[in-house]
């Protein structure tokens, strides 16, 4: 480990030379290796179970007439996503007897969604609601699970300059996921009964244990936590020993702040649209058509940009665009042609690029501020705090657009990512090459 330089720690991988280590990477460099083909398939593998006990699962109450109040209250079976920190040190601390510590628990879970999905096949909601709802939790359960150590997967098999592309991968997977899921499945309902659905559903987490079995294992220099104390009170040691109090808590902070200008503006988006004139139809068509593929177009450019200008400098123009693309839902408020398929095409599409490019560099700086030895705790904390920008903070959305009006409210979302911009020189140095206090990442792996 080279002297710090400008309070930034300079890093070197064993048998690798600083000038190799920071050197622009080929998009084939990138892409072209066999751990990224392993992300990509094990991303899908992580969005596979989440409409399964929303948005899916939602469609197959309603059809069987569950009344709206209670397929409502049926959003909380998916609080395992919001706690999976609580058990998360459990995946760092032991390691299965088989596979290693990545991948054993990896097939854990996946196993574990598999039986899990399938038993919904069971259920009936008309008549059973409780077996209904105790087999969703089970589902959230595993595949949070799943998350945390998928995320701890990403994080210790990514060397700093590949996590943008990892990060875009995995994002990649995941969008595809929520297509077959959110898409395909209610397609399928329309042709076959419901538990039907759900086996097929189920026979896709194979493509999860694949991935899991065909992964490469990250090599683990140090010793994994001994036992749950080491395991749940030492990620919080490193992490402030790495960064110091004071940027410790800068980092936290950023880590709530940097994605707030995107999440209040689409906490809003369809309100806005529905207002100023667009049918429900062209917003989903366009926002679930071409949005999707926007935000896929938008994660691939950022994990090939990452590649070549490394997190900082991409956190840096990342973050300049999503401010930017505020604008463009400004534009739309204001203009004479505020019902133009074209317009609302235009907004989307920008939007969804600058939000794909934003979500793979943030990613990206997520990971790199977690240690390997502590992976998916750390991951898992720092996603939480994320999550706790996108929905508390972004709360206040509708109050503040009612007040303002709506170009004033879209002028609001821009001015709040200006504090996110005030701590970038703080924790993301133009000139350095990974964020302040990141732990180290050299990418092996046992192939």
């Amino acid at each position: 480990m080279s002297a710090p330089r400008d309070g930034v720690v300079e890093r070197t991988v064993p048998g690798v030379t600083p000038a190799e280590a920071s050197r622009p990477l080929g998009i084939w460099e990138v892409f072209g290796q066999r751990k990224m083909l392993a992300l990509l398939f094990l991303g899908f593998a992580s969005g596979l179970p989440l409409f399964l006990t929303s948005q899916t699962l939602q469609a197959w109450m309603t059809v069987e007439q569950v009344d709206l109040t209670t397929i409502g209250l049926f959003s909380l079976v998916t609080l395992p996503y919001s706690l999976k920190f609580l058990w998360a040190p459990l995946f760092d601390a032991y390691v299965p007897p088989f596979l290693g510590r990545r991948r054993g628990w990896l097939v854990i879970t996946q196993v574990g969604l598999m039986l899990a999905i399938a038993a919904m096949a069971l259920q009936d909601p008309e008549r059973a609601l409780r077996p209904l709802a105790l087999t969703a939790v089970l589902i959230a359960f595993f595949s949070a699970s799943q998350d945390a150590v998928y995320n701890g997967y990403q994080v210790d098999v990514l060397a700093e300059r590949e996590m943008g592309a990892g990060a875009a991968i995995g994002v990649l997977g995941y969008r595809v996921a929520l297509i077959v899921t959110g898409s395909l499945a209610l397609i399928l309902a329309d042709r076959i009964p419901w538990p039907s659905v759900y086996l097929l559903m189920a026979g896709l987490m194979l493509v999860g244990i694949a991935a899991s079995l065909f992964a490469p294992e990250p090599v683990l220099r140090a010793a994994p936590p001994q036992g749950l104390k080491e395991a749940v009170v030492d990620p919080f040691v490193d992490f402030f020993r790495r960064t110091g109090p004071g940027l410790g808590v800068t980092v936290l902070a950023f880590t709530i702040l940097y994605q707030l200008a995107d999440r209040l503006a689409q906490n809003m988006t369809t309100p806005f649209l529905l207002q100023i004139g667009f049918t429900q139809t062209d917003v989903g068509a366009i926002r679930g058509g071409i949005g999707m593929v926007a935000t896929i177009v938008g994660v691939l450019t950022g994990g090939a940009v990452i590649a070549r200008l490394g997190i900082n400098r991409s956190l840096w123009a990342f973050m300049a665009l999503q401010i930017l693309s505020n604008l463009a839902y400004y534009w739309l408020s204001v203009s004479e042609v505020t019902a133009s398929r074209v317009g609302l095409t235009v907004a989307i599409v920008i939007e969804n690029v600058s939000g794909g490019m934003v979500t793979a560099v943030f990613v990206a700086f997520l990971m790199v501020m977690s240690s390997r030895r502590f992976s998916a705790t750390q991951f898992a904390l720092l996603s939480s705090l994320m999550s706790f920008g996108r929905d508390v903070l972004a709360a206040p959305a509708g109050r503040i657009a009612e007040a303002t009006g709506w170009p004033t409210f879209f002028l609001f979302t821009i001015a709040a990512g200006i504090p996110a911009v005030l701590l970038l020189p703080l924790i993301a140095p133009w000139r350095a090459e990974v964020p302040r206090g990141a732990a180290s990442h050299s990418g092996e792996v046992r192939e």
